[in-house]
């Protein structure tokens, strides 16, 4: 029976996992051409490419950056503000695809280098540059993404990438370029493009009474499509040989002023047939299951250890607080109720404190409703950039949110200056926000990367900060402060009582370092996820289990916070205001740490425009996520405190002064 609760809670983790996926887009549904007999289905499969990026920059480029073959970019689709923000430029690709129609060896475009000309030789070296940092493509196929499968070890293994590399570059070990091409000693330094691709679509084909439409052998929907891209070197335009894998094209290191280098870009198409996976499990294969471990199994049953422990020993300090038979000795106060008197004492910084807080209130609200709406399958990963859409709408209507929260503490804080506090509130923590992401936009824009947003994207930002946000801070706070203050169970002496010598275990600063420590463990495992799908493409969908370690992440923020905070009043100290917010918000100092341990591990980022973009980008998410758990933590030691002080009983007579 002791086992139960374990194997109860890794069932609701798997659980979890399995029911909060959604396709989230409808099925489109594709036949032969002329066959469709009336029916609504396509027969012309669009194939869009998306930006290139690599592990060793942050900065991605289009892909009209470099010299691809190119279709008409007027027919873009229009993109969401997330995927703006997120750097996707979706476009139209010239590969042509017609459902059931298999293509052999079908030219797209050539491009031709010439030695004598300048832009020819600049277009060149920037198909190596994006070789030797190994650039991938992204492309998308009936929305979804198009996926490199190969085998990752000798057991026979097969991994799928939402990225394929543009080519290579042989470095000093010999199987750089594998499992693509292959490799002899002397090809050290050597560039191999990959001009040529191998497109496998597999399709589904459904039955009148599942569907509602039958089509036969000659319609179906999408389930998957896959690609093998390959570097062959056509030395004869007019008679295209695609199975000549072995004549690989090289680029070569220098071209002198006679000579002429052509590149000839290919693909081959085939359709296979697959009625065994239905279309609503087509993304199985690549949002394959991450590792459940027991960390958070282990974090709820250290969790309720805490709270036991907390309870029984505020359960004896209460009844012995509260017994008045036995004489003088039982109304001698100690512990933390003798400070009674100074425990709700304003800190110092207390506009400060007030406008975190609503920041802080305003982080927490976005998360909750994001994750809740992820979990629903409204944001599943089939609607590309609705997750940052959400968050950005969802933060911007919770301005209000934030107002109502910092008036409400800085009025009891006994707080007047409440113009300066709205002001504040609405602008402190998104402006530097902002002005960072505007410095390293600033940046992006100087490497004409895709990541930066154009001058028109940025102005929408600022009107749904100042036109949106800030009325809707303005809002809140007018109803905050009409609140009638919040009474405090005790009054406040006039005269401070002096804080007796701490000893090293109730020092603010020990406080403060151990007061991340458990909840940053029940979030590091996901974290690796997490920053996996930032910065190595890869997609993160665990949105049900990510929403219960958030869940964890409070309740271990709360639980930190208010031993600490008890462990502190105890010592006769009362200053906990700043001291509660601080001890919890001490995890994003954790986070910083592992991002840095990303980014030496993990990451193969050399030059100092990407170092500057990562760490930019980190300091934003370590600060909004300071916030978020320094809310959290102070609300919960505000909850507790008022709570132990209306229930112990205060003599009146001694609370005068």
């Amino acid at each position: 029976m002791a086992l139960l609760p374990y194997v109860v809670c890794n069932l609701l983790l798997l659980s979890s996992i399995a029911a909060f996926y959604l396709p989230g887009l409808a099925p489109v549904n594709y036949c032969r051409a002329g066959d469709d007999n009336g029916k609504s289905c396509k027969n012309e499969i669009p194939l869009y490419v998306n930006r290139l990026n690599t592990e060793e920059s942050v900065i991605p480029f289009e892909y009209h950056h470099f010299d691809f073959c190119l279709s008409d970019e007027t027919q873009s689709p229009v993109e969401n503000l997330g995927q703006v923000v997120f750097g996707e430029r979706i476009r139209p690709s010239p590969y042509k695809l017609n459902f059931l129609e298999d293509v052999k060896c079908r030219a797209v475009c050539t491009k031709d280098y010439k030695g004598s000309d300048p832009e020819a030789i600049k277009k060149l070296n920037l198909l190596k540059m994006g070789m030797a940092l190994n650039y991938q493509h992204h492309w998308i196929l009936d929305n979804m993404p198009v996926t490199w499968c190969y085998l990752v070890n000798e057991g026979g293994k097969t991994y799928c990438s939402t990225g394929f590399p543009m080519g290579c570059q042989v470095r000093k070990y010999l199987d750089t370029c594998a499992p693509i091409v292959n490799t002899s000693p002397n090809q050290v330094g050597t560039y191999f493009l990959f001009n040529h691709v191998d497109i496998e679509i597999t399709y589904h084909s459904g039955r009148e009474e599942e569907w509602g439409v039958g089509f036969g052998d000659n319609g179906g929907r999408i389930i998957s499509a896959k690609i093998k891209p390959a570097s062959i070197h056509h030395q004869n335009k007019d008679n295209l040989d695609c199975s000549a894998r072995n004549n690989q094209l090289k680029i070569p290191n220098t071209l002198a002023g006679d000579e002429t280098f052509s590149i000839t870009y290919t693909y081959s198409v085939t359709f296979k047939k697959n009625n065994t996976i239905k279309w609503s499990s087509r993304w199985d294969y690549i949002l394959e299951s991450m590792p459940i471990l027991n960390s958070p199994v282990i974090v709820l049953f250290l969790s309720g250890m805490v709270v036991m422990i907390l309870l029984w020993t505020l359960h004896k300090d209460i009844a012995r607080y509260n017994q008045m038979e036995c004489g003088k000795d039982a109304q001698e106060e100690f512990g933390w109720k003798l400070v009674h008197g100074d425990v709700f004492r304003p800190p110092r910084q207390r506009m400060l404190l007030a406008v975190f807080l609503g920041s802080g209130a305003q982080v927490f609200g976005m998360t909750l409703v994001t994750l809740s709406f992820a979990c629903l399958g409204f944001l599943s990963p089939a609607n590309s950039g609705a997750l940052m859409t959400c968050a950005l709408v969802v933060w911007v209507l919770l301005g209000a949110a934030a107002g109502y929260v910092s008036a409400r503490i800085y009025k009891s804080f006994g707080g007047r200056r409440w113009k300066s506090n709205i002001l504040l509130t609405s602008m402190v923590c998104p402006g530097v926000v902002f002005s960072l992401f505007f410095i390293m936009n600033l940046v992006l824009w100087g490497k004409g990367s895709s990541a930066a947003l154009p001058f028109s994207t940025l102005v929408a930002l600022l009107a749904l900060w100042f036109g949106v946000s800030v009325p809707l801070t303005f809002i809140g706070a007018y109803f905050g402060f009409r609140k009638r203050i919040l009474d405090h169970p005790v009054r406040t002496n006039q005269i401070p009582r002096q804080i007796p010598e701490q000893s090293l275990y109730t020092q603010p600063i020990t406080g403060i370092i151990i007061g991340g420590v458990l909840p940053f463990g029940c979030i590091f495992i996901q974290l690796f996820f997490i920053l996996n799908s930032l910065w190595s493409s890869q997609m993160y969908h665990m949105f049900g289990f990510l929403f219960l370690v958030f869940v964890i992440l409070v309740i271990t923020c709360s639980e930190t916070t208010i031993l600490l905070c008890y462990f502190h009043l105890c010592a006769e100290d009362y200053h906990w205001w700043w001291r509660a917010f601080l001890s919890s918000g001490s995890t994003a100092g954790y986070l910083f740490i592992y991002c840095c341990h990303y980014f030496v591990t993990k990451l193969n980022i050399e030059d100092a425009a990407s170092t500057f973009l990562y760490f930019g980008y980190t300091f934003i998410m370590v600060f909004l996520f300071f916030l978020l758990t320094g809310t959290i933590g102070f609300m919960a030691c505000f909850w507790f405190v008022r709570k132990i002080y209306s229930i112990v009983k205060v003599d009146p007579i001694k609370n005068i002064l």
